[in-house]
């Protein structure tokens, strides 16, 4: 009942403002959004850094989002908009947590996932902000405000009993230790590049592609203990061995390096797909927010 009566004076709240446009919420593209240039790119990075790490080991995700103003809306409103974007924590977690910072109004709140309303209550998050936060603010102590204050937080959510944080591939836990994805796919490729061209002149199309998948399979096997990795990079090996072309040399036109547009590294497309794959981007996990947390000003 409470939160039906919450999105209502949101919704009221809303009408209300109407008249006079509302802030825009941004992208979310990083776990620190600084729109103000408050911080450092030191700062930034250290930051982020922290978040990260602590989202690798907990699962958690905590985004901290630094904005001008929140007018005409309080910053309970414009907060509950930035999480139901974001949708930080996880799907059905919902162990997400937003710091956010109005710097000319003068304004923060703690913004609380369902998940995390049991430790990090709002009587929790009042004494991080007033107790932490808004003393370094008053001295415009900016970063070392939001540091100690993301070390309360962090403190209170490690000691939550949370599920544990999804690997990339909880099959494989070889694969995050030695040889990577990437250096598994240049063996592969390797193999493709100089020996589909000789394995396909002599068993044909199929059955070559097939032997050059077996080969890199059974080399990724030797590298990582791995059958499940291994099945992979032999997959991924054969079906690029069945098409590409083989009836010039490998590094011809017609091989592999040419219908790729110059092999692994040579073109922008392919560099552009690989990059795209390994970076860093950050997004919310889904995560679910219902109004808890606490506000403050400085």
């Amino acid at each position: 009942m409470l939160r039906l009566l919450s999105a209502l004076l949101l919704t009221l709240w809303a009408a209300l403002a109407g008249a006079e446009a509302l802030q825009q919420v941004p992208a979310l593209q990083a776990r620190v959004t600084d729109l103000t240039a408050t911080l450092t790119p030191a700062q930034h990075s250290q930051l982020e850094a922290r978040l990260a790490a602590f989202e690798a080991e907990k699962g958690s995700q905590i985004a901290v989002l630094i904005v001008p103003t929140v007018k005409p809306e309080a910053i309970e409103q414009y907060a509950m908009r930035v999480v139901e974007q974001w949708k930080l924590g996880r799907k059905d977690v919902d162990d997400g947590v937003l710091l956010l910072i109005a710097k000319q109004d003068k304004k923060l709140r703690i913004e609380v996932g369902y998940g995390l309303e049991g430790a990090l209550n709002d009587a929790t998050a009042r004494r991080i902000i007033a107790e932490t936060i808004t003393p370094r603010f008053k001295e415009g102590k900016f970063y070392e405000g939001i540091d100690a204050g993301i070390g309360r937080i962090i403190t209170v959510v490690v000691g939550e009993p949370l599920p544990e944080p999804a690997s990339a591939m909880p099959d494989s836990p070889e694969l995050l230790s030695g040889f990577g994805v990437e250096e598994l796919l240049i063996v592969g490729l390797a193999i493709v590049t100089g020996g589909t061209w000789l394995l396909r002149k002599v068993f044909g199309r199929f059955f070559g592609a097939a032997f050059a998948g077996g080969i890199a399979g059974s080399i990724a096997l030797f590298f990582v203990s791995s059958m499940f990795v291994a099945g992979i990079v032999g997959f991924i090996v054969f079906i690029f061995s069945l098409l590409s072309g083989g009836r010039s040399s490998p590094w011809g036109s017609g091989g592999f390096g040419g219908g790729l547009g110059g092999g692994y590294g040579g073109s922008s497309s392919t560099d552009s797909g690989w990059s795209s794959s390994s970076s860093d981007s950050f997004s919310g996990g889904g995560g679910d927010f219902g109004g808890g947390g606490a506000s403050g000003d400085w």
